[in-house]
């Protein structure tokens, strides 16, 4: 702990410009001291805790100390992304479907002899009938002696296993819309009076499936042609009891999961191509992509030797690189596959390409689209990650967040009137705004840092449609991370594929506005699925790559 008088150092009180600038650097080195014990004290405590682990016992729990109220105003990227509303308290009245009606009548004797009747009131009061709707079916059964064969009548769509479509749909949007787990599906369905076991409950969630995984295929193929930009995100998950991951992909009109073991950069490609079988490509952009990742030269034009522009599947690809290449390191092996994936994506047909992503600045996400738009929100936490210990260095911060979100919000309001001459004011705004130096190292260095992802965070200015931030994948991620705490994880592949494509249809329909109970009940019994049409008819009312048609 520093003297208070040294931690609310004011500089600009000393006027010996020599001393004033020593001091800064002092004081700046003495942030880089206090930041790097934290984070060795950090380290030192995780250590000791896997230590304890592998002995038997627990580590030290994780309770964050109070911290003391902060001296200034501290910017929430999660508030201040937020545009200001007018608040308006809507009638719910007219949204509610009325079953029946009931005329109350009010007892003569408390009347006064002069009242007169004015009609009847509408006050309009919810509820629900929860109750058993079992079905005795009684089956017309034939028996051909010539055939030695019983014929039976079948029940009817959506009865078949013992349950009605009521039960399998109720089951699936506890589930994966309300995230109940399934000791508590069990107890909640024995309180209705339905007999069912927790392994016939897994069944209904779990086996056959097939129809409902196809639909989700359909609903992201219909998602990734709806628009040329797309939102992208990931978080972990697991599967029998190992670590893996879930990628997030959406835009206004749906939301798609998929559960992944990788998470590098062939991964999420593949699943932007909708997890179709690998295919990888020679040509220009190929060959680009190896000098961007520092791939020796020599092997470059080995990797040349390769018959350009011609598609190859995994067994072809490998062919070719053990006769044209030979040895490459094992990184450099990695680019060339991720080149050539890359390559042959870009270069595809017969089903949609993605032209830009909205993402934040992990690796694997780059140079896998035309362009890529990153995220403001998450570039802005980077910013409250400082945690400087001098009150001016603490006032810097919070200074430059405040015109970090003022240009923020300029930002938004170009999207709404968009124009050439805002855009070169907004784009020499950002140069200014990001080139200031403070004297605080820490925060002039993340400002640089900011400064070189210029082109990826004015996007906008290019294609005023895509958002500033990845805030809709990131919410959609929260969703499996919420279902990931109630049921930890499937056990099985099976199970995860289920979590995907159920979580896919619930987050689509709610985009959509689709009662997602009504749709899977409708499902159940035998209906087509819809989805993926509504996707395509809306992607025509609000087409989302206005820029791109733009002549």
């Amino acid at each position: 702990m520093l003297d208070p008088l040294l931690e609310n150092l004011d500089l600009s009180t000393i006027a010996d410009e020599g001393a004033r600038e020593c001091i800064a650097r002092l004081l700046n080195l003495v942030e880089t001291l206090v930041a790097e014990g934290h984070r060795l004290r950090a380290e030192n405590q995780r250590l000791r805790d896997e230590v304890s682990r592998l002995k038997g016992e627990q580590g030290k729990p994780n309770i964050s100390p109070p911290r003391p109220a902060p001296t200034g105003t501290r910017y929430s990227s999660e508030k201040e992304r937020r545009e200001p509303k007018d608040w308006h308290k809507g009638s719910k009245k007219e949204q509610i479907h009325i079953d029946r009606q009931q005329k109350l009548e009010v007892d003569p004797q408390t009347l006064p002899a002069d009242a007169e009747f004015k009609g009847y009131e509408s006050v309009v009061a919810q509820d629900l009938r929860i109750g058993s709707d079992n079905v005795e079916f009684l089956k017309a059964k034939y028996y051909s002696p010539q055939e030695r064969q019983t014929y039976l009548a079948p029940v009817p769509p959506g009865w078949e296993g013992g349950f009605g479509p009521g039960i399998k749909a109720l089951a699936i949007t506890f589930t994966y819309g309300c995230n109940l787990a399934q000791p508590k599906l069990a107890e909640w369905f024995g309180n209705m009076g339905v007999r069912i076991s927790a392994g016939e409950i897994s069944n209904l969630l779990v086996t056959k499936q097939e129809g409902f995984h196809r639909e989700k295929a359909a609903i992201y193929d219909a998602g990734l042609r709806s628009s040329p930009w797309q939102h992208l995100d990931a978080t972990s998950t697991r599967v029998e009891g190992k670590n893996q991951h879930c990628q997030v992909v959406c835009n206004p009109l749906y939301t798609a999961y998929f559960t992944t073991p990788q998470q590098d950069r062939l991964t999420v490609l593949s699943v932007l191509r909708n997890l179709r079988e690998p295919v990888y490509r020679i040509n220009g952009e190929a060959l680009s992509f190896l000098q961007q990742c520092g791939v020796p030269t020599r092997a470059i034009e080995r990797v040349g030797r390769i018959p350009q522009d011609v598609d190859l599947d995994e067994e072809a690809w490998q062919v070719q690189v053990e006769q044209h290449v030979g040895f490459l390191k094992e990184r450099h092996r990695r680019y060339l596959q991720e080149a050539a994936a890359v390559a042959a994506y870009h270069a595809a047909v017969g089903y949609p390409v993605i032209r830009l992503l909205v993402v934040d600045d992990a690796r694997q996400f780059k140079l896998l689209t035309e362009e890529l738009g990153l995220c403001w929100v998450h570039e802005g936490r980077h910013f409250k990650e400082l945690e400087p210990h001098f009150a001016q260095h603490r006032q810097m911060v919070e200074d430059f967040l405040k015109q970090y979100w003022d240009y923020y919000r300029e930002l938004l309001a170009y999207r709404e009137r968009p124009g050439q001459p805002e855009a070169e004011r907004l784009s020499g705004a950002f140069d200014q705004l990001f080139s200031q130096v403070t004297g605080y190292t820490a925060l002039d260095e993340r400002i640089a840092q900011t400064q070189a992802k210029k082109a990826h965070l004015l996007m906008v200015l290019t294609h005023p449609e895509i958002p500033l931030h990845n805030n809709p994948a990131e919410l959609a991620a929260r969703t499996r991370v919420r279902k990931r705490d109630v049921s930890f994880g499937p056990r099985t592949a099976v199970g995860a594929q289920c979590w995907d494509t159920f979580q896919t249809l619930y987050g689509t329909a709610k985009k959509l506005g689709v009662n997602f109970y009504e749709y899977i009940c409708e499902r159940v019994r035998g209906a087509p699925p819809t989805l993926p049409e509504l996707i395509a008819s809306r992607a025509q009312q609000v087409p989302l790559g206005a820029s791109w048609n733009a002549p």
